[in-house]
């Protein structure tokens, strides 16, 4: 497991990785990743020439095709920790985090130029919560959120990046109304393409995980990766349940201001209208 760099001050600048779901489909929660983020005196660069981390053909066995993307990454975001315009790469994202400070340093093995600097990367590369607790050693402002709340502990979050107490320390610090949810840290049955290639397993697995949920009683069941949360939302919508699954960042940055339905229907949001532009997430924090 590479190491991560020990910080002798904390850092001020960080750049984004937003991924692909949270910027195609999500961009409440790069919105609410920002939040949390400068809430605590950190400013965001985003860099706007990146693009996918590669995850889905890499978990399709597709790493040829995945190489690009990894070389991609090291292009986009090294040039900017080597000339110090940030200091650390920040995921919403367990399952991102992992592929671009593990796998990535697989694919470019044979790669020596490209894979001294993806270790460079991947040593101060952090998911969002990780970040937040072991960076940051950060204090959030409480959060207000109708209801129970539940903790979902995401696959690639847990066992590839060992990052659990993280996310729950934060929620238990929160103000939230949170419940012990039963198999917590049981795969949901999304696993990507998983899904697609054997959806019936992946249901069964969604749905034994929908009565965990509703056997706490929990209105709101939070987690790290959206791809879970797309996977669950998808579930409880078409089951007209009444609990709604939403990710970690939008729960801790919730401060009252947001109605039900736009905190309870992460799966319905719509992106800005922005043309053809892409989105500048630099320009979508509170300051």
């Amino acid at each position: 497991m590479q190491h991560k760099k020990q910080f002798e001050q904390p850092p001020r600048r960080v750049a984004l990785f937003v991924t692909c779901m949270v910027d195609m489909i999500y961009p409440q929660v790069g919105r609410a990743a920002v939040q949390l983020l400068e809430e605590q005196g950190v400013e965001v660069v985003f860099p706007e020439d990146q693009t996918c981390c590669g995850q889905p053909a890499f978990n399709s066995g597709y790493h040829d095709e995945a190489v690009p993307l990894a070389r991609h990454f090291v292009d986009v975001f090294h040039p900017l920790i080597a000339s110090g315009q940030a200091e650390a790469i920040v995921l919403p994202s367990g399952s991102c985090a992992t592929m671009t400070s593990h796998f990535h340093l697989e694919l470019l093995e044979n790669d020596p130029a490209y894979l001294k600097r993806s270790e460079e990367l991947a040593a101060v590369t952090f998911e969002l919560t990780e970040f937040l607790v072991d960076v940051l050693e950060a204090r959030l402002p409480e959060a207000h959120l109708p209801g129970k709340v539940a903790y979902h502990a995401c696959c690639h979050l847990l066992r590839e990046l060992r990052i659990d107490e993280q996310p729950r320390s934060l929620l238990a610090e929160s103000g939230l109304d949170m419940v012990d949810m039963t198999g917590s840290d049981e795969c949901c049955g999304f696993g990507g393409l998983f899904a697609v290639k054997n959806e019936p397993i992946s249901v069964a697995m969604g749905n034994a995980k929908l009565t965990s949920i509703e056997a706490c009683g929990a209105d709101h069941v939070v987690m790290c990766d959206v791809s879970c949360m797309t996977h669950l939302q998808g579930l409880l919508q078409r089951q007209d349940r009444r609990c709604r699954a939403m990710h970690i960042a939008e729960a801790l940055a919730a401060r009252g201001s947001q109605s039900d339905d736009e905190l309870n229907t992460p799966a319905q949001s719509k992106a800005p209208d922005v043309g053809d532009r892409p989105r500048r997430w630099q320009d979508v924090g509170t300051n």
